[in-house]
């Protein structure tokens, strides 16, 4: 399998290179710094120098052919404005899945969040506000798409702790922690699950092992 990962130097994307690599994957990581480059080749992946924010759809398509999966795992990031959560959270998400379809990728995963489908609370700091908008907005244009098959997956707060390999997965799962070895572990589960398409996936710690988790969120 050839998967395009989009925001390839990002703590999640590694992980997810390290593992389909490890495999005999291709993986290729779409970066928007050159220095990136690095981080991306040490995951066993090959880097591709693309920036979301300012790349037309055809370039963005040129990079994704050939490929068998498509995975957005971009965003901001901390640190950026309200104005960066609309260009690259939604805007990049939105790009991202019309490049693909463009280059006949079907299968597309999305990393989000928990709860961006509500609107957020008052008094929530305005930066958080944006970024909690914009991935929902995102979701929701991917989600009416049916020019590809895609997935959600929504985990909840991230962490750095080592990996358990069980996990919570579903549309009920509440608020809560979960590796990011974990949600790099997951994804990998649903790249081999083409009966997740469709299913927009909550994501949090659990005592469910991946695999069995992923079943289990079938419909």
């Amino acid at each position: 399998m050839r998967t395009v990962i989009a925001g390839g130097n990002g703590q999640i994307a590694v992980r997810l290179e390290q593992l389909l690599t490890a495999r005999g994957d291709e993986a290729v990581g779409l970066i928007r710094r050159p220095e990136a480059a690095d981080t991306v080749r040490a995951a066993g992946a090959e880097p591709v120098v693309c920036d979301l924010e300012s790349a037309p759809v055809a370039e963005v398509a040129g990079h994704l052919a050939g490929a068998d999966a498509a995975v957005f795992a971009a965003g901001a990031g901390p640190g950026s404005g309200a104005a960066r959560k609309e260009t690259m959270d939604r805007r990049g998400a939105e790009l991202f899945a019309e490049a693909a379809a463009r280059a006949g990728v079907r299968r597309l995963i999305v990393v989000s969040a928990m709860r961006v489908d509500e609107e957020p609370p008052p008094g929530m700091d305005e930066v958080f506000a944006a970024y909690l908008r914009a991935k929902g907005a995102a979701d929701a244009a991917v989600r009416a798409r049916t020019d590809v098959d895609w997935t959600i997956l929504r985990p909840g707060r991230l962490t750095d702790a080592p990996g358990t390999g069980r996990v919570h997965l579903g549309p009920d799962a509440e608020r809560a922690e979960v590796p990011r070895d974990d949600v790099a572990a997951v994804l990998v589960a649903l790249l081999d699950e083409p009966r997740t398409a469709g299913l927009t996936l909550n994501l949090v710690s659990g005592e469910t092992p991946v695999p069995t988790a992923v079943t289990a969120a079938l419909p």
